[in-house]
């Protein structure tokens, strides 16, 4: 049970520093959003994944339905 509680601390790290590296890119965010669709792209090509944009909106209808309401 510890080595998951490592891991998780481990993947929760890495993706912090993801997040923040993003967030602080000297880039301009066209570019940065190129980069990160380019990666998307690769990653189902390699994956033979195939989604299209309605599965995705679908997708995404679905988690907004899920995720509880936020206050502002």
């Amino acid at each position: 049970m510890r080595s998951l509680g490592f891991l998780g601390a481990f993947f929760g790290g890495a993706l912090t520093g993801a997040v923040l590296g993003l967030l602080l890119a000297p880039e301009k965010g066209e570019d940065t959003r190129t980069k990160i669709t380019d990666a998307v792209d690769d990653f189902m090509k390699k994956h033979n994944i195939k989604l299209s944009r309605k599965d995705v909106s679908d997708l995404v209808d679905d988690i907004t339905d899920a995720a509880p309401e936020v206050e502002d």
